[in-house]
């Protein structure tokens, strides 16, 4: 099926623009909503879903090593309910791939090229990452590691530029309305902290296994430090007017000025996007397209990168008519739709695994006796 292997390290960087590409993009706005000026909060409780996330992945893992959710799941909870299950994470996984194209096109032509066709952006993207699949897990892990870097930099440039701007008097007052404000803003980002449980399509592919878990939960803490200061930059540069903004990093962007010579920087923050977003869309197609194929018990995931890729397209051009429903779609649908399918029913899965080893073992040792 796959027989490509990556570092722990690779996955990480694998791992860490997947969460952070289009998080940095709408999450300050939407955490600004409930939490307000305590919005950079929100990513420290919303990390806790990551961390317990990554930790369901590896014992899951550890129960189950050379197999994804797709495969064991049928041997935890039985081949009918297991396929139906695979079925719907597999559906869950498809669409929110198109949901993730259709992001990225959204604020592409919104923002930059406004008279290109939507469609034309989302499917040379999806034809991109389809190559990318199609040369495995080493080839992804690889692009990953090169990507990263380029994602970073711009990012850092951009918020360091930032600093005569920054207001540090628009985070008081601290906690004004209680803890609840910023647990309540933290639900939206913990959809997307909860992605972390694709690293359960990763894992068996691992050349060193044993730093796996650690890997995946420094990823997710520097997910948590990125997300932080991104909302702390956004929060002392806009300060109350954050919740209104459908792009806040974009805004903050335009405030940049050196020397009345570097200005508008906007393309920096469109490359972070971009790079980004290639990252995110090619580790959710790999997924869907690696599960597709067990689930059908292929011998090869390749065949089905290209019809998936079809209905990645669909679903981008079909599920939401426009940014306003991607928008509400990402605070009121993801967030909880998420949280069940990665975090929810595998932490179910995880139980019932090792309730059954358990009783297996307790009924050999009574047979032994």
């Amino acid at each position: 099926m796959e027989k490509g292997k990556i570092s722990s390290l690779q996955m990480a960087f694998m791992m860490y623009p997947t969460i952070v590409a289009t998080a940095i993009i709408g999450v300050p706005s939407i955490t600004a909503k409930y939490a307000k000026t305590d919005l950079w909060l929100s990513p420290i409780f919303a990390a806790l879903i990551g961390y317990l996330t990554v930790y369901i992945a590896y014992k899951l893992h550890q129960l189950f090593p050379k197999q994804t959710v797709i495969q064991f799941t049928e041997k935890i909870i039985g081949r009918i309910p297991g396929k139906i299950f695979g079925f719907l994470l597999l559906f869950f996984y498809i669409q929110n791939t198109g949901l993730i194209v259709r992001g990225y096109a959204e604020f592409v032509v919104g923002s930059f090229l406004v008279r290109t066709p939507i469609s034309v952006i989302m499917t040379s993207m999806v034809l991109l990452c389809a190559f990318i699949v199609r040369g495995g897990i080493e080839v992804l892990g690889r692009a990953a590691e090169l990507f990263v870097p380029v994602f970073i930099f711009p990012l850092c440039i951009l918020i360091l530029l930032l600093i005569p701007d920054l207001e540090f008097k628009n985070i008081f007052p601290v906690l004004a309305n209680g803890i609840m404000p910023p647990i309540k803003g933290s639900i939206v980002p913990g959809g997307w902290f909860s992605e972390f449980f694709l690293i359960i399509f990763l894992l068996p592919f691992l050349a060193d296994m044993k730093n796996g878990m650690k890997s995946g939960m420094k990823s997710v803490f520097a997910v948590m430090m990125t997300l932080i200061v991104v909302n702390l930059t956004v929060l002392f540069v806009l300060g109350a007017t954050t919740s209104s903004k459908l792009y806040p990093l974009m805004n903050v962007s335009r405030y940049i000025s050196v020397a009345d010579f570097f200005e508008h920087v906007e393309s920096a923050a469109m490359a972070v996007w971009i790079v980004g977003a290639f990252v995110k869309i090619s580790v959710f197609y790999y997924a869907s397209a690696l599960g597709t194929a067990q689930w059908l018990n292929l011998s090869d995931y390749r065949p089905v990168v290209w019809p998936i890729g079809i209905l990645i397209v669909i679903f981008s051009l079909w599920s939401l008519p426009n940014s306003v429903d991607v928008s509400r779609n990402d605070i009121n649908v993801f967030p909880l739709q998420s949280i069940l399918m990665q975090t929810i029913i595998p932490l179910l899965l995880l139980v019932i695994a090792v309730v059954r080893k358990r009783n297996r073992k307790g009924a050999e040792t009574s047979r032994m006796d």
